[in-house]
């Protein structure tokens, strides 16, 4: 960085239907909180995620704010989404921060995710009633919480030294930093089968033009080249959103034209290629058969099996690999989404999440104790423990392990330099439409080219850009 998914799963269900379903119910688990990966996603299962948060949060008492002192010790309530990786990785932190400080109990609660945990995270701010440390979005939706009315500025906080500069940007307002990194960074590109590539005689590919080639190969093959799953609607969005490090490297000043209201996806020749490569491959007939009914589980298995040999993905798609299929996870690889140069070949990244303190907490210095700890290398290796690694670390004394997964081993020339990543345009810009997810479904069905699609985007990011009271948009 700058410092910085039902043809296959029936043929999968017809070998051993019982444990392809085990299979699905696991990485469906892992299924991430797409507002915590920062895409602001929708999940289909909401209603029913939704109603199993309600009850879990019931469970733990999650209705409660902020944690209690009782027989000399401080209990200091912890608020995370509740995907499985997610909530390991708090209870780890929350298990080897209190061995470390035994004066400190830390108590790990649980709310729903997605739009769902959105608004309850909103709701306990608004009402004081917000555990003492939360997890939470860095980037674009952090700055629509209201960090300076709602949040302890941490800024000169000994800890903030061994956060990396890259991060602490978009937990910043006004030169005011509130949170500290919780996960690991990721990228958005393509996963790709790397026994299938072999196999093929293959290599990666490093211009669109090169992949569209290795594409017809693949698909000459028998095997799937492209791996789409619109039942899970929000996947259909990377060949847009991943495509955005191209975009920023042919117009660097693009992100900043946008947020001025200066540039738009619909006219401006690089930022609609995402949807025109889309639209490109929908036309070749390159998806799954089943694309528009299959699922994020059902493409990540796929991928693992060699059914399908490329997945554009953000790179969290690892930990469902390692979940459904940990004998395969080193089969996969990862390559940037190419653009037009192979001299230009560069990732987009997105950073995660950040882990804040509420003013409404009675335990200030004993949350930033436990936020000293989780940006620490005691507490990476914690998380990395607990749920493995996806990507680097954004704490600067923080390693990955040596048996690191063979994509994150491909992330990490990207990210270690500056010059071959840009952050997704949601960390360089406020302004995101909530449909996109929509309009990629539409391209990806043919039921809308590229430009229609473009220019639906344009449209729908205008009302947002103008409830901000953006310059420029009203």
């Amino acid at each position: 960085m700058r410092e910085r998914l039902s043809t296959v799963l029936e043929s999968s269900d017809r070998r051993n239907p019982s444990e392809t379903l085990k299979r699905s119910k696991r990485v469906a688990a892992l299924e991430p909180n797409f507002q915590e990966a920062g895409l602001g996603i929708r999940k289909n299962h909401a209603a029913f995620v939704g109603a199993a948060a309600t009850l879990a949060l019931a469970l733990t008492g999650c209705a409660g704010g902020g944690g209690a002192a009782t027989g000399g010790k401080t209990t200091l309530s912890f608020l995370v989404d509740n995907a499985d990786a997610t909530v390991a990785a708090a209870q780890e932190l929350a298990k080897e921060f209190t061995a470390a400080n035994p004066d400190i109990v830390v108590d790990v609660q649980t709310r729903p995710g997605g739009s769902d945990g959105d608004n309850a995270v909103k709701t306990k701010l608004a009402t004081g009633d917000m555990a003492d440390v939360f997890l939470y979005n860095s980037g674009s939706l952090f700055q629509q919480i209201s960090p300076e009315q709602n949040l302890v500025a941490v800024t000169d906080q000994p800890y903030m030294s061994g956060v990396s500069d890259s991060f602490k940007p978009v937990v910043t307002v006004n030169g005011q930093a509130y949170g500290v990194p919780f996960g690991s960074g990721m990228a958005g590109g393509v996963l790709y089968n790397k026994k299938v590539y072999s196999k093929l005689g293959l290599s990666v590919p490093k211009t669109w033009a090169d992949f569209i080639a290795n594409s017809q190969k693949i698909k000459d093959s028998g095997v799937t080249p492209i791996i789409q799953s619109y039942k899970d609607t929000w996947t259909s969005q990377l060949f847009v959103l991943g495509d955005f490090a191209n975009v920023a490297k042919s117009e660097p000043n693009f992100a900043a034209d946008y947020t001025a209201n200066k540039a738009k996806y619909a006219t401006d020749t690089a930022a609609i290629k995402g949807f025109q490569h889309q639209e490109e491959a929908a036309k070749a007939s390159l998806f799954n058969k089943d694309f528009a009914s299959a699922t994020y589980a059902q493409g990540l298995d796929m991928l693992a099996n060699g059914d399908g040999a490329q997945y554009p993905m953000l790179t969290m798609g690892l930990a469902g690999i390692q979940a459904s299929n940990p004998d395969k996870l080193n089969d996969i690889g990862f390559f940037p989404l190419p653009g037009d140069s192979a001299t230009s070949n560069v990732a987009t990244v997105w950073l995660p999440g950040g882990v804040y303190i509420p003013k409404s907490s009675k335990h200030v210095s004993e949350a930033e104790k436990f936020q000293a700890f989780i940006a620490s290398k005691e507490g990476c290796d914690a998380q990395t423990k607990a749920a493995g690694v996806t990507g680097p670390y954004l704490v600067k004394d923080c390693t990955l392990p040596s048996d690191a997964p063979a994509a994150v081993q491909d992330m990490l020339p990207f990210f270690n330099d500056p010059a071959k990543n840009s952050p997704a345009l949601e960390f360089l810009s406020p302004v995101k439409g909530p449909s996109l997810e929509q309009f990629t479904v539409l391209v990806g069905t043919q039921q809308a080219d590229a430009q229609k699609a473009a220019q639906l985007y344009d449209e729908d990011i205008k009302k947002q850009a103008q409830q901000l009271n953006l310059p420029g948009w009203n």
